[in-house]
């Protein structure tokens, strides 16, 4: 404003000669501003409505011709396929979802997924978070009375000074400081416990800006209703002190602030789409950052470089377009934001303030000025209504700020919205998995899955059985027509029948995607089962029924005893008995024991990046001898160790009387089973007793 008001004087100077004035230059430049603004605001209704027609007249001429690249610039073809590597990314994220739901907003979903997380943030009326909500409301309802009380002594302190009452002037700044000792401990205080709520209401450590955003919402509604409230009923009392209308300030007030807010709510530009797009650019920024960061070697050694940097410049350019465009969106709407707000609701509250003086009585007459009684009346008068504007000012900048909180509170309910929308989606998955119903996206026809997989309302029903055993001499493992279905619905295996005693060591085998690994997955209770009975032992405390290891198994954060342990405690490992010296023992079945010496068993390292994949191998076969457990699920668990090695592993394994189910290609593992389960690859297997020649296969 300064530089404007220079250029305007510059202005002035030069053309003062040729009749015009600094009004008529300033009349100018403001109304070439409204104009502008105007054409702005109508560029972007009527040009909605061109654009929307420009882009149907586009489908419809790609459609027609859509076997020719003419229309298609390079750029142009890049842009396109850098939107839809985004639209993959995204596919991803949201392949989990249904089709048909919602999407998160101020919406009735929302109002009933945020009562059911509600009745779980707040078990009972009577509890710890009922007590924290009560304290907190009456601290805002506090707030607000303060609020009022304070605005009522600026308005007296200005009337004693008007009137020059020096005495009455100091007690009620006295009365002001005095208030100013609960009015910040009332702000400080309610702070505190919009924190403890959130820290009460929070349900896991990954909600936790869910628990943030509902306590921080709470207050940044329930305060600015109780002011507006509050404040209303102290202005109508205000302006019924002078005589005057108490209908008239609050009907204008109505009126403009609903005119202002139908405007912005037209011309408004979408900032939903608009960030959910800059939120989709940004995604894909960090998948291209994290798959460079994950295949760094990979891309060095192709020499990829030139490539990658490419797409990542592409990605960010992209990103850039589309924060300029919200920026420029921005720029026009904050504009018309900020002059509503700031002037019309101003300009409407001096309208308020002044109704009640100029309509409470007609002009004043004239006065004998040397009359001393007359002159005390009219300086009475004149400080009263000086103490009204000055409370009803006061009052009003409360309001106004109450008001503009509301409006801005909209935004905060939408985010609220998507959070709550995601954790109501973990709620009901925790739901659904404890009634058995498992819904993922289907890719298989219904024809195909006839007979095999129930669905009820497009999800599938899993309607087979585990059965524990609690016969101590029985541990056999029995699958009575199971079929094996991945989390996607397809059938791998239609019905697998076999039953699998201890002391059976039995290798699986068949190509890539046949259903090996599925089996363990659905053996440890990991994918459920559809149809069909799956009897296993129950698991007995201290020793387990079954243990798997992956081939590329995890490795926690600790030392290198809770390696060794894992999943077990150091407590579980005392009760059991178990001593470090047994510990330096498993470590030297498994030709670990220079780790041992090199660090102790109880200093911290980050085993994932220190040990190689060999030794992350042969660290959960040590876990495998510390547990021992009735059967070993051992899915290519010695790919990366040498062969001696894994001969003696396995020899260790079949003494410490441990069943083993194998998933190998090795052929020198061969002759440790009893027998061998063959999946074709196209749904079928055979089960069967491995013959002499087969064992010694080399």
């Amino acid at each position: 404003m300064v530089v404007l008001s220079k250029y305007i004087d510059f202005a002035v100077k030069k053309y003062d000669g040729s009749g015009f004035s600094k009004t008529a230059i300033s009349n100018a430049i403001l109304g070439a501003a409204i104009c502008a603004y105007t054409c702005k605001v109508t560029y972007l209704l009527i040009g909605k409505h061109f654009i929307n027609k420009d882009e149907q007249h586009r489908a419809t001429l790609l459609t027609n011709i859509e076997d020719e690249d003419l229309l298609v610039t390079p750029m142009d073809d890049e842009d396109s396929k850098l939107a839809e590597a985004e639209k993959l990314v995204l596919a991803k994220q949201l392949k989990k979802n249904n089709n048909t739901q919602l999407e998160p907003g101020l919406n009735k979903e929302f109002i009933q997924q945020l009562s059911k997380l509600v009745k779980i943030m707040i078990p009972k009326c009577v509890c710890y978070e009922t007590g924290l909500l009560i304290v907190h409301t009456l601290c805002l309802i506090s707030r607000t009375f303060l609020s009022i009380y304070v605005a009522a002594l600026e308005g007296a302190i200005v009337k004693f000074i008007v009137r020059k009452d020096v005495k009455q002037f100091a007690i009620v700044l006295l009365k002001w400081f005095g208030i100013a000792i609960p009015a910040t401990f009332i702000n400080s205080m309610i702070r505190f416990l919009e924190s403890k709520l959130s820290l009460a209401f929070r349900l896991t450590e990954d909600i936790a800006v869910f628990a943030s955003s509902v306590a921080h919402l709470y207050s940044s509604v329930t305060k600015p209703c109780f002011d507006l409230m509050l404040i209303g009923i102290a202005l109508m009392r205000s302006t019924q002190k002078m005589k005057a209308n108490i209908f008239s300030g609050p009907t204008l007030a109505v009126a403009v602030i609903s005119l202002t807010a139908h405007i912005m709510r037209v011309v408004s530009p979408k900032f939903g789409q608009l960030v959910a797009e800059e939120a989709n650019r940004y995604g894909y920024l960090r998948h291209i950052h994290s798959r460079i960061i994950t295949n760094s070697e990979e891309i060095a050694f192709y020499g990829g470089h030139k490539v990658e940097l490419q797409q990542l410049r592409q990605a960010y350019n992209r990103l850039i377009n589309q924060m300029n465009n919200i920026f420029t969106q921005k720029l026009w709407f904050v504009m018309l934001e900020q002059f509503f707000m700031k002037y019309v609701w101003s300009g409407t509250g001096m309208v308020m303030v002044s109704l009640p003086i100029l309509t409470s009585g007609g002009t004043i007459p004239a006065i004998d000025t040397n009359n001393s009684s007359v002159k005390e009346v009219l300086d009475s008068n004149v400080s009263e209504r000086t103490q009204y504007l000055t409370t009803a000012r006061n009052l009003l900048i409360s309001a106004a700020d109450a008001i503009e909180r509301l409006m801005s509170s909209y935004k905060e309910i939408v985010a609220l919205a998507g959070y709550t929308y995601r954790v109501a989606g973990m709620m009901d998955v925790f739901e659904e998995t404890a009634q058995g119903i498992y819904y993922k996206n289907t890719v298989v026809e219904n024809n195909e899955m006839s007979g095999i997989i129930e669905f009820k309302d497009g999800k599938p029903i899993a309607k087979g059985r585990i059965i524990y055993t609690d016969t101590p001499n029985d541990m056999t493992i029995t699958l009575r027509a199971v079929p094996v279905v991945t989390p996607n619905c397809d059938i791998v295996v239609p019905s697998l029948t076999l039953c699998i005693e201890q002391g059976m060591h039995l290798l699986i085998t068949g190509p890539n995607g046949c259903g090996k690994s599925s089996l363990f997955r659905i053996l440890s209770g990991l994918w459920p089962i559809y149809s069909g009975e799956l009897h296993i032992p129950r698991p007995v405390e201290d020793k387990p029924c079954m243990f798997y290891i992956p081939q590329r198994p995890y490795m926690s954060t600790g030392s290198l005893c809770d390696q060794i342990i894992y999943p077990d405690s150091r407590e579980d490992m005392i009760r059991k008995g178990v001593t470090e010296n047994e510990l330096r023992v498993i470590l030297k079945m498994v030709c670990l024991e220079h780790i041992a010496q090199r660090d102790s068993f109880h200093v911290v390292r980050d085993w994932k990046d220190i040990l190689s994949g060999g030794e992350k191998q042969r660290m959960a076969i040590a876990r495998l001898f510390y547990h021992r457990p009735r059967y070993a699920l051992l899915d290519e668990c010695t790919s990366a160790v040498s062969i001696d090695v894994e001969s003696t592993i396995y020899e260790i394994a079949k003494n410490m009387d441990i069943t083993l189910l194998t998933i190998t290609h090795r052929p020198t593992l061969w002759k440790f089973h009893t027998h061998i389960l063959e999946f074709d690859g196209q749904g079928g297997w055979s089960f069967r007793k491995m013959g002499p020649n087969e064992q010694q296969k080399s």
